[in-house]
């Protein structure tokens, strides 16, 4: 209390107590891939802001190769996305380490704001396996995977696939060249079951920013990049599909409608081909199981969106004396932060006590959770979901007033 000795008035700043929750962001991408300069800035995760910038670091020179890569990035900032970060594995064309040195994907887990990554030109099991078990591991971030090339029997898309056998080692006793056996033609396409992971088909053919040729290529560059349209428009919570894929002038196969009733159900995420609408996403699911509640992807990235936000925006609390204060300190601001995300449209209910909940009590914080230096809050939450399948009753109607109709 300061010391007052002339009468006067006195303003003093007193602080509300409050403290804001943040909006994290949701569509910053993480690319791995090889680069146009495969000696460019080798396993070093670099920001890409714009596509002159990319070609200054990872396309300075002359007749450069264009890359999976490469087209992934142009995709992604032609569709709407703003941020990402590249890391090129150069020669060696391996997305993950197997030392003590960060390489490929490991780099990318070292920035905090990714959210989306992928790994274009990359479309095996091993490669599968990797950015799933990266996006599992973080818990911030969903995968996109890419299907194989030329595949043209979707009944392989619904069996999981396997790495097949390796081949035999040479006989000098070094690793063959070619690297492990590909599957045999009748093994499965279908990475395997993930809540943190999206499985696009097929190809997409588009002119090369590179070369100006008409080339496929893996389509999870210019998915990113619908993610990121899709959240800057909508919000996360709206789900990245029925949405034009820019820069698409084909596919590299067509899919039919009692195709995709099969693949749909198997979590794979059909781009097609609308005689009205052009070339568009006409999937929003990830690859978890059909009875998940982690089925449809924006449930999965809004989840995300608000386990980070909170989490971020909640550090203040540790090592705060914990007690009622704190407890009507973290219901208040969490409660905040969820009303602001309800209002968005991203959850279901007709008011906020509909939408969410916060318990932070003496229930959650009993005598023992507090003697183990622990707060204990219970949130939940009613995320909006997709209106995948949309249906309309049609009878005949003899006429007449709605009354009579419903009387007779």
């Amino acid at each position: 209390m300061p010391n007052y000795y002339s009468p006067g008035i006195y303003v003093e700043e007193v602080p509300s107590g409050a403290r804001p929750i943040g909006a994290v962001g949701t569509s910053t991408a993480g690319f791995v891939g090889i680069a146009p300069d495969a000696a460019a800035r080798v396993d070093e995760a670099v920001a890409i802001n714009n596509w002159s910038e990319f070609l200054r670091i990872f396309a300075d020179g002359d007749n450069l190769p264009s890359t999976p890569l490469a087209r992934a990035v142009f995709g992604f900032l032609d569709n709407g996305g703003t941020r990402c970060w590249v890391v090129n594995v150069g020669a060696k064309g391996q997305i993950s380490g197997t030392g003590r040195k960060r390489s490929g994907l490991d780099v990318l887990e070292t920035v905090d704001e990714i959210a989306i990554i992928a790994a274009p030109g990359f479309h095996d099991t091993v490669a599968h396996e990797a950015l799933l078990t990266l996006a599992e591991r973080s818990r911030t971030m969903v995968a996109i995977l890419d299907p194989a090339p030329d595949l043209d029997d979707v009944s392989t898309l619904t069996k999981v696939e396997t790495a097949g056998k390796p081949p035999k080692p040479a006989a000098d006793g070094k690793p063959p060249a070619d690297g492990p056996a590909a599957p045999a033609p009748d093994a499965g396409h279908r990475p395997r079951q993930s809540d943190y992971g999206a499985f696009y088909y097929p190809w997409i053919v588009v002119r090369d920013p590179l070369t100006g040729e008409l080339t496929s290529t893996p389509p999870s560059g210019h998915i990113a990049g619908i993610w990121a349209r899709t959240d800057a428009l909508r919000g996360v919570h709206k789900a990245p599909a029925n949405e034009p894929v820019r820069g698409a002038v084909d596919l590299s196969y067509l899919i039919t409608r009692s195709e995709q009733d099969v693949l749909n159900p198997a979590g794979v995420n059909c781009i097609r081909f609308f005689s009205g609408e052009g070339i568009r996403v006409w999937g929003a699911r990830t690859l978890a199981a059909e009875a998940s509640p982690w089925r449809y992807l924006n449930v999965r990235r809004t989840t995300n969106f608000l386990e980070q936000s909170i989490s971020l925006g909640t550090t203040w609390m540790v090592f705060e004396p914990n007690d009622f204060s704190l407890w009507r300190s973290i219901r208040r601001d969490i409660g905040a932060f969820l009303t602001r995300v309800w209002r968005d449209g991203a959850l279901m209910g007709r008011t906020p006590e509909e939408a969410f909940f916060v318990k932070c009590d003496e229930e959650t914080n009993p005598t023992d959770v507090r003697d183990a230096g622990m707060v204990v809050a219970h949130i939940g939450v009613a995320i909006v979901k997709p209106a995948e399948f949309v249906v309309f009753k049609l009878s005949q109607w003899a006429g007449g007033s709605e009354t009579e109709t419903m009387g007779s």
